[in-house]
């Protein structure tokens, strides 16, 4: 049995099998990982898609690799706060939040790495700073903006070597 897997969460107006986590996921298979994206398409709340990943992972019964973008990614992260992940993969995350600024998870005791585009007109780039330095995750800023999708193959590599560490 593979024990290697990976989920990820998407963000807030993409769904399961977007360009970037195709993308990933032919990455993430090509190294040996199985791989899921739950879909989260008409759950705004963030609280109610992190206790669908939080199902999700006490159902897989082993400890996996979490992925995420944007509001997937507070996603991913407040669940690895909360249980054993194998590690944590964040795509532009959405934290600190105006609303949703006490929900911001503390760190995870995983390896982490964020990439977050200096571009990003939705999310802004310091906030990824901000969460890495409390987290102590490796962070890597690029020149793109918040989709990423511009920028697939350098997100690839980075997330390559992430997954090549665990």
């Amino acid at each position: 049995m593979n024990e290697r897997h990976i989920c990820f969460s998407h963000g807030k107006e993409s769904g399961p099998w977007g360009t970037k986590i195709r993308a990933l996921a032919g990455v993430a298979r090509a190294g040996g990982w199985t791989v899921e994206s739950l879909d989260y398409q008409g759950i705004d709340d963030p609280l109610e898609r992190v206790a669908k990943l939080r199902s999700y992972a006490h159902s897989y019964g082993r400890p996996m690799a979490l992925a995420g973008s944007s509001m997937g990614g507070f996603v991913a992260a407040a669940v690895a706060a909360e249980l054993s992940v194998a590690g944590l993969f964040l795509m532009a995350p959405a934290f600190y939040v105006p609303g949703y600024e006490q929900y911001v998870p503390p760190p995870a005791s995983c390896p982490t790495t964020i990439v977050h585009g200096w571009r990003d007109d939705v999310v802004p780039w310091e906030d990824s700073v901000r969460y890495a330095s409390r987290q102590r995750a490796q962070l890597v800023l690029i020149d793109g903006d918040h989709r990423l999708t511009d920028n697939l193959a350098e997100v690839g590599a980075i997330f390559g070597r992430f997954l090549g560490r665990l």
